[in-house]
């Protein structure tokens, strides 16, 4: 992230259930404050991205926070859920190092410099 440039705090989570306990403001993340943006991955352990973007759509407070999926998966079943479960876009990850900074940097361009997100 520092390579594209972007300013700001990064939370990075382990699994999905860590995620999930993050956004939900539980146990040591209690004072946290929610995320302007969510980059989830699909193939997370102990709770996939699929059910963690459930369980924030769900979500009454969650629910308004954007989700990009970005991921290792192109198989288009795996797109087609994303967004039915209402991701708001969905990001195959480069694999080569200079072509996923590129990508990091079309995202914050878009979502955080472009796009009106909500603030709370």
């Amino acid at each position: 992230m520092d390579k594209a440039n972007i300013a700001g705090r990064l939370i990075i989570v382990n699994d999905g259930e860590e995620a999930l306990k993050f956004l939900r403001r539980r146990d040591e993340y209690r004072d946290a404050k929610l995320p302007s943006l969510i980059l989830l991955d699909l193939k997370m352990p102990r709770v996939d991205g699929f059910e963690v973007l459930k369980e924030l759509k769900k979500d009454e407070t969650l629910k308004v926070l954007p989700v990009i999926v970005f991921t290792s998966s192109e198989r288009s079943e795996d797109v087609e859920l994303a967004y039915k479960l209402g991701c708001n876009s969905y990001v195959v990850k480069p694999v080569k190092f200079d072509e996923f900074i590129k990508v990091i940097e079309e995202i914050k361009r878009y979502w955080l410099e472009m796009s009106e997100i909500p603030t709370k």
